[in-house]
């Protein structure tokens, strides 16, 4: 029996470039083609599933390079723990519903609490590397955030990369005084806040992070972010503030600045050739919940390629159509969320956009009252989501029983 084959129609297809109303044929996990027309335009037969579009956009799965969305579900409340399996597999729905077909789970490896503490996010980390292997609805990656300034946490970082269980990773920078917090107290709130802990605690955390920061041991780590490179994984810097902190990412051969606090970084970064991440929630929002820069400026000053939805999966499909609404045209509005981390991922080979050869990891958008929403998601030409409606009348709604 050969290969299952779907065609899907009536769509209006968001290529790179432009917008074409016409079908994709699907063969097996992948795209076989893609045709400007009205009809399905392909001869029926026992493998063939046709869908109908209805009219609306079809464009690539999203590709999130930034989400710690699994330390929420894991820990949705401080010194709250839960099994990483329900975590894996509730949120693995909540990001196809979303329209996220590849995820890079966002962990960090440093000295802090709960999820964040070295030997739970080891072990979290070989539970989403077994879990994606035996069921799972969507492309599951690692994306490593190492915390600088947890000086223990170097060779663990070294043997991650080694063993290459993890595919993309970061350098950062949580110390108080600068980068993303340089309000200390603002730090230390945050910290009491998000980890539940008592306030003689976080200062002697936050005052041994400062302390450790002028022990970071760079020429190490630029050799491990080089080393990482060669071992195929990319890297990326975090909430860059300063011309110098790029050209460290750039001595570390890194090829994405993540949330940089101001314009001028973003800028710099962008004059480096390096790719700009900013936040979905951001574009959402019109603003930092840090003060920092305004992802949308960024934007206009072309500073900014890549969204991610950092902590809020439901975030980037709303702000992908929200920057529509700012000037910016649907197509390259939509490859900040596909095309783009694609190529700074070096997975643009096979997903991204969509083309012949590539798998066939779709999302079909309805727009209801100008609001995007998702009917349905594909990865790999499988439907793992689907989402109907119904209006319902003034009969049902007001009767009470």
């Amino acid at each position: 029996m050969g290969n299952k084959k779907t065609c899907i129609y009536n769509a209006n297809i968001i290529l790179p470039d432009r917008v074409i109303k016409g079908n994709i044929l699907i063969d097996g996990n992948r795209i076989s083609g893609v045709r400007e027309s009205n009809f399905a335009g392909v001869n029926g037969g026992p493998d063939l599933t046709v869908i109908d579009a209805g009219g609306c956009y079809v464009m690539p799965g999203m590709i999130d390079m930034h989400c710690d969305a699994i330390e929420k579900e894991m820990q949705p409340r401080p010194n709250t723990l839960f099994p990483i399996n329900m975590a894996f597999y509730e949120l693995e729905k909540k990001l196809a519903a979303s329209g996220i077909t590849t995820m890079y789970h966002s962990l960090t490896l440093s000295d802090e609490w709960g999820v964040r503490d070295k030997d739970m996010v080891l072990d979290i980390i070989a539970g989403i590397n077994k879990l994606k292997k035996t069921r799972s609805m969507i492309n599951h990656k690692i994306h490593l955030r190492y915390e600088v300034t947890f000086l223990d946490g170097v060779n663990v970082l070294e043997s991650l990369i080694r063993d290459k269980s993890i595919d993309f990773m970061s350098y950062m920078d949580h110390s108080p005084g600068q980068g993303q917090f340089k309000d200390v107290q603002a730090l230390k709130n945050f910290t009491i806040q998000s980890y539940g802990r008592e306030e003689k605690e976080v200062k002697a955390f936050l005052d041994k992070a400062a302390e450790y920061q002028a022990m970071i041991d760079w020429p190490k780590l630029v050799g491990l972010g080089k080393y990482a490179r060669f071992r195929g994984i990319r890297m990326a810097s975090h909430d860059d503030d300063t011309r110098e902190k790029i050209e460290t990412l750039l001595d570390c051969e890194g090829v994405v600045s993540e949330f940089p606090i101001n314009l001028e970084t973003a800028v710099y970064a962008k004059s480096k050739g390096i790719h700009v991440c900013v936040g979905a929630p951001n574009i959402v929002r019109g603003k930092s919940h840090s003060n920092n820069m305004r992802a949308i400026d960024a934007i206009a000053n072309n500073a900014a390629d890549i969204v991610c939805s950092d902590y809020l999966p439901g975030a980037m499909l709303p702000a992908i159509f929200r920057l529509t609404g700012e000037g910016v045209k649907l197509t390259e509005a939509v490859s900040m969320a596909t095309l783009n981390p694609a190529r700074a991922l070096g997975i643009e080979c096979e997903v991204g956009t969509v083309e012949p050869g590539k798998y066939a990891d779709l999302i079909v958008v309805e727009l209801h009252q100008g609001y995007p929403l998702i009917r349905q998601t594909l990865v790999g030409g499988v439907t793992v989501y689907q989402s109907d409606f119904q209006i319902f009348g003034s009969e049902r709604v007001d009767n009470i029983c």
